[in-house]
């Protein structure tokens, strides 16, 4: 199975495990009357429509079509996607802690425990499993897409799990001389939940934000230069230029070869056994790498 067809199967999968938990979490939320609740099936429901939208781009990064009008392809989606769905993960957050302080400032809210501790139980059970289903299933494919699912099945779990452990104190404290401290629990544990959530997508946005910009990245750079610094003296070349950028999974290289005026690269073939030896070097061939090599006498090409 290719990557992009193991990447779109994933997401699939995880997309209805997720629709399921959202629509439990909204409806025991309401029932219950716990905001915490109602904000992990909102996490859900969002993070279900941000899945969606991660399997429409890797359907068209993984089909390596062009158009007239992306001639380059659609690699660009690929971090725009990523930062977009880690943005609104980290908005979502931001929403549920400051809504959760106005609670905690109103007094809180009395919650049904039961439906609150089965709701939690269960969807941590299902979290967890499925965390641990995506990420070992995308150590085979190293999908960015399959790995911010990852996350959020990660951040589902946390939630989850601090729900359960939030209700079940407040729940043994309903019957003793704290138990005016019951209706803070479930504020008090989104606010801190929100608040520790909303850092976990940072690096993702960060990796995504940094494609989206066309920043170099200089590991690849690096290894470029050292596979030029290697051929231009073994083949007499006066000097390179390199440019290289990274847009999701696709790579753009471009390398500039200054040649003596009095050199002669006597024809085609030459120049593309040369090419090959460098592209070979740098490796990684596939619809993903674009490489264009070319040569100059004037270094004002370069």
């Amino acid at each position: 199975m290719s990557q992009a067809a193991a990447e779109q199967r994933i997401l699939r999968l995880s997309i209805g495990v997720t629709v399921v938990v959202a629509a439990s979490g909204v409806l025991l939320g309401l029932l219950s009357g716990s905001m915490a609740i109602l904000f992990d099936g909102m996490f859900a429901l969002i993070d279900a429509a941000m899945s969606g939208l991660a399997l429409f781009a890797s359907r068209l990064v993984g089909s390596n079509a062009t158009s007239r009008r992306f001639q380059f392809g659609y690699w660009h989606l690929e971090p725009m996607v990523l930062a977009f769905n880690g943005g609104m993960l980290m908005l979502l957050c931001c929403y549920a802690f400051f809504n959760a302080v106005a609670s905690l400032l109103g007094g809180g809210r009395a919650l049904a425990f039961d439906w609150a501790i089965a709701y939690a139980a269960a969807v941590s059970l299902v979290a967890v499993a499925m965390a641990a289903y995506v990420a070992r299933a995308n150590r085979r494919i190293g999908s960015d897409f399959v790995r911010l699912d990852t996350q959020s099945w990660l951040m589902s779990a946390a939630i989850s799990a601090a729900l359960l452990a939030a209700f079940a104190i407040a729940w043994l404290l309903d019957g003793t001389a704290w138990r005016h401290l019951t209706p803070y629990a479930d504020p008090a544990v989104l606010a801190l939940l929100a608040a520790v959530l909303a850092f976990v997508p940072i690096g993702i946005v960060r990796k995504a934000l940094r494609d989206i910009l066309l920043i170099t990245p200089p590991e690849l750079d690096a290894h470029v230069r050292r596979v030029m610094d290697r051929t231009a003296p073994r083949h007499g070349f006066t000097t390179y230029t390199s440019y290289v950028a990274q847009v999701g999974r696709a790579q753009f290289i471009e390398i500039h070869i200054a040649v003596p005026a009095g050199m002669r690269l006597d024809n085609v073939a030459t120049a593309d056994a040369i090419r090959r030896e460098i592209a070979d070097a740098i490796g990684g061939e596939g619809p993903q790498r674009w490489l264009t090599i070319d040569f100059t006498a004037d270094p004002r090409w370069l």
